[in-house]
């Protein structure tokens, strides 16, 4: 994660021209994707906001090319968001079979309960800024208790890039942890 930058001056002005000219579009265009104007109306303004906020190093930074395709560009940042909605809602329906399944003495309080999805939300948020490589050597080692050379037979890879891997996940995590 980055420290969130003031975008200047002439980067808000070309995000704002830019959300004039597209932001109606783009809201049409998600409220067909996800059948829901409510969802469509929070991605639209989170796609902006990701511009705004972006640091320099990150593909939402305006670019060069965004002037000549700004639909796909913002298209592409919308495409993210959307897939980071279906995952959420995906892992919160999946927490919430859990508990429908436990008995109600052993059911955690709704306190721990909002605790306990916030914890999977960033579980979550870590893994997806892993490469689907390291993600899958860090889920094989984490749930399935693998060892490095068990998990490098699997996705066929050396026992060295398994470590490389799980380095990886691991400074997501550290990185995640001190924010």
């Amino acid at each position: 994660m980055h420290a969130v930058e003031m975008p200047s001056c002439s980067e808000r002005s070309e995000v704002a021209a830019l959300y004039a000219d597209h932001h109606g579009w783009l809201q049409g265009w998600l409220r067909r994707k996800l059948g829901n104007a409510f969802d469509a109306a929070d991605l639209a303004q989170d796609t902006f906001v990701r511009l705004l906020c972006a640091p320099d190093d990150t593909p939402e930074k305006l670019g060069e090319w965004k002037l000549r395709e700004p639909r796909a560009y913002l298209t592409l940042i919308a495409k993210r968001l959307m897939a980071n909605l279906h995952r959420r809602r995906s892992l919160e329906q999946a927490y919430l079979e859990a508990l429908g399944a436990m008995p109600e003495p052993l059911a955690p309080s709704p306190e721990q309960q909002a605790s306990v999805l916030e914890t999977l939300q960033e579980i979550d948020a870590m893994l997806d800024g892993l490469t689907p490589a390291a993600r899958t050597a860090f889920l094989l080692a984490q749930l399935e208790g693998l060892g490095y050379a068990e998990i490098a037979v699997r996705l066929s890879v050396s026992e060295r890039t398994v470590k490389r891997y799980m380095a990886e996940a691991m400074a997501r995590c550290i990185l995640l942890t001190t924010e």
